[in-house]
């Protein structure tokens, strides 16, 4: 696929450097030499230096052959403009990042695609989504939701005090048959391998397990795996930037109590005055008197989203070692990712990670409707919607030629999530969520084609 893409910030390298381990075609527009010379040096791409609501620029990127164009700069008014230019250039779908929030809200409304603009991103409201639910799941350490819960995807790490540790998968099944989840990816504990589950594959302490549950399996999971699902209603939030509003935002309009830390003195008064449900305090974060002055002890969970991922890691240790329960920290560096799991931090957003997942889908091939890359694990979670020509189309599980190294972990049907086992046979209109390792992906999306 020929891809385009305008802007080499932070977002941009990190898509540009993932689609190019994809074999796509792909060239960078950015006016910063610098930034180019760096992406142009580290990565197999083409890059055409200017900018890239210049007409003449984008012809020379060939933007007439284009069949994806993603605008990721860091203005949202040249990331409009210059997807409306690309459309009417020739461009097949275009993708533009957004700050308001408001556009998403009302794209209906508004038209976007009556001009150009087949899909707009909120790098910083899909964090603050991301937030969101890893607190509506306070147990598990990485999550994502098919069709607003119908099935959701639920990490966690298994202790000594798990009711299946040592037990096979059919072992567990066995003893557990009403249950309303199924493991799709382990992890085990000390490596850096991702397996695909089977019948045979047991469980073991320590692992890194993803699971993937209908309605009540979340409840049930923390059961069998005792872990407790606190419910949580004091928060507070380390830094004002946008995720950090945000959050505080759409946290206190849904009934939580929220308390949120700014240094600059400017943007912490215009917080203030903005979100009146919110405790803004004009005070340095990073300083543990000034923590413990705001009674961070009895806070159930603490969120760190500040500019320096550093800065968020040591925070939410010093949050742990006050009793707080839930952490979360914005990571924008992902060779932590390993690091801060294993010295306790319970979960990790990454902008560039969640902007990347939310693009990928239009790259891959069968009608992808959502998909996500699993935090550390080498495999994808696409939700494929079944079309009548597919090949899974009115064929059970069971008699599907699928990879090894591929799982279906559930079925969506008329908007209820179900575990789908052999004998489920799959219908026009049922939207399939597949874990995959990467190497089975190509394999997996032609059966949904």
């Amino acid at each position: 696929m020929k891809i385009i893409i305008a802007g080499a910030g932070e977002v941009g390298f990190h898509l540009a450097k993932l689609l190019s381990y994809e074999s796509q075609e792909i060239t960078l527009i950015d006016p910063d030499k610098k930034s180019l010379a760096y992406a142009d040096t580290h990565l197999d791409i083409r890059t055409v230096k200017g900018d890239a609501t210049s007409i003449a620029i984008l012809k020379e990127a060939r933007v007439s052959s284009c069949e994806l164009f993603i605008a990721v700069t860091s203005s949202e008014t040249t990331n409009i403009t210059v997807s409306v230019l690309a459309k009417q250039l020739g461009a097949t779908k275009t993708i533009a990042r957004i700050t308001n929030t408001e556009f998403i809200n009302n794209k209906e409304e508004v038209g976007f695609t009556k001009f150009g603009i087949d899909e707009l991103i909120s790098p910083e409201a899909l964090a603050a989504s991301e937030i969101e639910l890893s607190l509506k799941q306070s147990s598990f350490n990485e999550n994502y939701e098919f069709e607003d819960g119908a099935l959701t995807m639920a990490g966690l790490t298994l202790s000594k005090s798990a009711s299946f540790v040592g037990k096979t998968v059919k072992q567990a099944a066995e003893i557990f048959p009403e249950i309303h989840f199924v493991p799709i990816a382990i992890q085990r504990f000390g490596t850096q391998y991702t397996i695909i589950p089977r019948g045979n594959t047991k469980f073991m302490r320590g692992d890194t397990v993803v699971f993937v549950t209908s309605e009540g399996g979340a409840d049930e999971l923390c059961r069998l795996t005792g872990k407790e699902n606190r419910a949580i209603k004091d928060i507070m939030i380390l830094g004002g930037s946008q995720i950090g509003y945000k959050t505080a935002r759409d946290l206190s309009e849904k009934g939580f109590n929220a308390k949120l830390l700014e240094g600059n003195r400017d943007r912490a008064f215009e917080i203030a005055d903005e979100l009146t449900k919110v405790l803004v305090i004009n005070s340095d974060g990073r300083n543990v008197d000034v923590l413990e002055e705001e009674n961070i002890g009895e806070m159930d969970a603490f969120i760190a989203v500040g500019p320096n991922s550093e800065t968020n890691i040591m925070s939410c240790l010093v949050a742990k070692s006050k009793g707080v329960k839930k952490t979360i920290a914005l990571v924008e560096n992902m060779d932590y990712f390993d690091l801060s799991h294993s010295i306790g931090i319970d979960t990790l957003i990454n902008k560039k990670l969640l902007a990347a997942n939310n693009i990928f889908r239009y790259i891959r091939r069968g009608e992808v409707v959502a998909m996500t890359k699993l935090s550390n694990l080498n495999a994808e979670l696409l939700e494929f919607e079944v079309k009548p020509d597919s090949a899974v189309c009115n064929k059970t599980i069971k008699s599907i030629n699928f990879p090894r190294t591929a799982i279906i972990g559930g079925v969506i049907r008329d908007g209820v999530g179900m575990i789908a086992l052999g004998s489920f046979k799959i219908q026009e209109g049922d939207r399939v969520v597949v874990c995959c390792l990467l190497k089975s992906i190509k394999t997996v999306e032609k059966l949904f084609v």
